[in-house]
């Protein structure tokens, strides 16, 4: 690491110029590219991926996204001039490309999208493709059509995926400016000087606008969601400026130790840098871990979190080291009067005078902290995976307005049709499917079926089926299971047909199945590759184990925040969370995996500091305490710009965002205020020295590395060796 740090710095320019042409280049290609990001769900052998697979095949007019355009007027929906205001507008969309066809309530089978009351009606708009490929336009045109017949008491909505997807913001812009100007607040006040402030947002800018660009790149690769950039944006603006943050305090402490400025960059290169490298490797492999899931939604999102942490790490371990240098004792200039002064590790210090209270009673603090942790991993056993439907949108939007309005008139199951598809035993035999829907309609929670459409060759059938509860209610899921466990089974046999149910309700169900069967291989996978680098690195036994478990309970705490908010509703209106329900399906994973990683990042700063001291000092209870002073403040720094950062995403309007602000934020500050600050130094200290306890033969086996310095490298005595002066 310390040869890296004297080529980075011996090279600086190369370096600089290196990252400005990359910065550029990437953007440049990924601009003439573009994007192809996608929002499609292929879950192999899953009942729903059968229904698809099988409209796809056999009846592509029906194996697209659906729309609903729904309509309310006050005087009746069949009066003469709404009637023709609606046949109009139908006639319109069903010109618009992509659009196989749109059922009228007005037709002779459509009777039954008119509400009892003659009050509300909705018409299907049936597309031949999904997601992306229908087009943003053709969405965007349908909406247009349909709205434009709005007025005079007549109003119109529009619900559905494809609304969906069109409809969503990406409330990222606004965010991140927020986030970062939060960021640039507290590194002013942290090192109280403009020069030092600017240097990791310099870093963390660069490598965001090299590795977002390579996440466009990567849509043409993996299939990627729409929010995987704010996601990106997210971590990588929280992680980029905490990475940069460390290695910036240490090269100050260089300099304060009398090092020349190079000497100063590859000394925090060397130190800080080593465990920016490991806490770094250990995220992305956390991320990367998802792929061990195989379910293809889950790759490109966690493709684009690794590349964004990727980049921040390597900027901030060639790029920051280069600019440091050259920086020198200017990194003090343009300072803000009574901030970033600093405290050495003495009996005045803070974070010393913290330590010791906590180490004078360890088994207090230890029991205090562990159960407020516990309190708060508790709602995380009433978590409930699903989908969330239109229902938690932000009221005004025409999704939500849609969704009211045909729960108003027809029930909330209108708005998540389980879609009943059927490959015929015999060309034109739909007995099967006749006897199917008849057994439907008269089952508990069936609100009521359509009839039966075939395809061309007749070999194919297909109809909907509407749940009496919403798509996100405990007892739609339960009528779902029913229908695919006790209905569907003995028609089959009984007729030799092949019936399967899709439907996004469905889907969401076969996926959060998928990911419940394979998460405790990839909990396992992840735990016990960190806990072996953790191992190499520390060689200890009780420190690895030491850091899964507090790792685990800072995930814990931040699911029961997640489920007293976004599904008791605790202070939802807070954040702008409109109307409660389950946790969607795919979200427990990427928590996992971001917090996972990101709660090792202090681990690894914190212990890598007090493992130093050990080192030198061999004695255990001044390891803690001159570890959790040298880090305390820094680790509280870098803690505010994360918690900062994340919070500020909660801002935006996308559901699943907000999941993530609120998730990233909440672990993050569990994790730097009550485990880092607290339960860490209780448990060393009642450690001990047995905390460092390794078998000899396990240290024969695993290979050495060390997040320290190593022989020869600086030392916390100040002793350094001479480097030889850049060209």
């Amino acid at each position: 690491m310390r040869r890296f740090a004297t080529w980075t710095t011996g090279h600086r320019k190369t370096v600089i110029i290196g990252w400005i042409v990359a910065l550029f280049g990437v953007g440049a290609i990924a601009g003439s590219a573009g994007s192809a990001f996608s929002e499609e769900f292929k879950l192999p052998k899953s009942d729903s991926q059968e229904a698809f697979n099988l409209l796809e095949t056999k009846f592509p007019a029906q194996s697209g996204g659906s729309a609903t355009i729904v309509f309310k007027a006050p005087g009746g929906v069949e009066s003469p001039a709404i009637k023709r205001e609606m046949e109009s507008v139908f006639a319109e969309v069903a010109e618009v490309p992509h659009v196989s066809e749109v059922a009228s309530p007005y037709s002779g089978e459509g009777a039954a999208a008119i509400s009892k009351d003659g009050k509300i009606a909705y018409a299907t708009v049936q597309f031949d493709e999904i997601g992306k490929k229908i087009g943003k336009a053709n969405v965007e045109k349908v909406i247009s059509d349909s709205q434009a017949a709005a007025g005079d008491g007549l109003q119109v909505e529009l619900g559905g995926q494809p609304i969906e997807e069109a409809r969503a913001e990406e409330g990222g812009d606004s965010s991140f400016a927020i986030g970062l100007l939060a960021a640039i607040v507290i590194l002013l006040i942290t090192f109280g000087s403009v020069v030092a402030m600017g240097l990791p947002l310099v870093t963390a800018l660069f490598a965001l606008g090299v590795g977002l660009s390579l996440v466009t790149l990567g849509t043409h690769i993996f299939d990627t969601a729409e929010f995987a950039p704010q996601l990106a944006l997210m971590i990588g603006l929280g992680v980029g400026i905490d990475y940069a943050l460390f290695i910036v305090t240490r090269f100050r402490n260089g300099l304060d130790d009398g090092l020349e400025p190079r000497e100063a960059a590859i000394a925090a290169a060397d130190t800080a840098g080593r465990a920016v490298l490991f806490a770094g490797i250990t995220v992305i492999i956390a991320l990367m871990g998802m792929f061990l899931l195989n379910i293809n939604f889950l790759y490109g999102v966690a493709v684009a979190a690794a590349l964004s942490v990727l980049m921040t790490m390597i900027a901030a371990l060639t790029l920051l080291p280069a600019l440091l240098s050259i920086v020198g004792r200017r990194i003090n200039k343009l300072r803000i009067p009574g901030y970033g002064r600093h405290a050495g590790v003495d009996a005045t210090g803070w974070w010393y005078r913290w330590s010791l209270i906590i180490q004078r009673r360890p088994l207090l603090s230890m029991l205090v902290s562990g159960g407020l942790l516990l309190a708060l991993c508790i709602p995380t056993l009433s978590l409930r995976l699903g989908s969330n439907d239109a229902g938690t949108d932000p009221s005004g939007t025409t999704t939500r307005e849609a969704y009211d309005l045909l729960a108003e008139g027809f029930g909330a199951g209108f708005n998540g049709p389980f879609q009943i598809v059927a490959a015929l035993p015999e060309k034109g035999n739909d007995e099967v499917l006749a006897e199917l829907s008849k057994t439907l309609e008269g089952e508990e929670g069936v609100a009521a079926v359509t009839p039966v459409t075939l395809n061309e060759q007749k070999n194919t059938g297909v109809f909907q089926l509407y749940p009496t509860t919403s798509p996100q209610s405990v007892d739609t899921t339960k009528l779902l299971d029913h229908i695919r466990n006790d209905v569907i089974p003995p028609i089959e046999a009984k007729t030799g047909a092949q019936v399967h149910v899709g439907g996004i309700t469905a889907i969401f169900e076969d996926f959060g199945n998928a990911i419940s069967e394979k998460l405790p291989l990839f909990i396992g996978v992840v735990v016990l590759l960190s806990a072996l680098l953790l191992m190499t690195v520390f060689r200890s036994l009780l420190v690895p184990l030491k850091a899964i478990l507090m790792n685990l309970l800072s995930i814990g705490a931040a699911f029961g925040l997640i489920v007293a908010v976004f599904q008791w509703g605790w202070g939802a209106s807070i954040i702008g969370v409109d109307g409660t329900g389950p946790i969607i399906s795919f979200f427990p994973i990427f928590l996992f995996s971001i917090v996972f990683g990101l709660s090792m990042d202090y681990e690894v700063f914190l212990m890598s500091r007090i493992h130093e001291e050990w080192e030198h000092r061999q004695d255990a209870t001044l390891a803690v305490t001159r570890g959790l002073a040298l880090t305390g403040r820094v680790i509280t720094a870098a803690a505010a710009i994360m918690v900062t950062v994340f919070a500020s995403f909660m801002l935006g309007e996308d559901r699943i965002i907000k999941l993530f602000g609120l998730g990233l934020a909440s672990a993050v500050f569990i994790d730097a205020v009550i485990i880092r600050s607290v339960l860490v130094p209780a448990i060393m200290q009642l450690f001990g020295k047995r905390a460092w306890y390794f078998p000899e033969w396990l240290g024969r086996i695993l290979p050495k590395l060390h997040v320290e310095p190593g022989e020869g490298d600086p030392s916390p005595t100040g002793e350094h060796p001479v480097v030889p002066q850049a060209d």
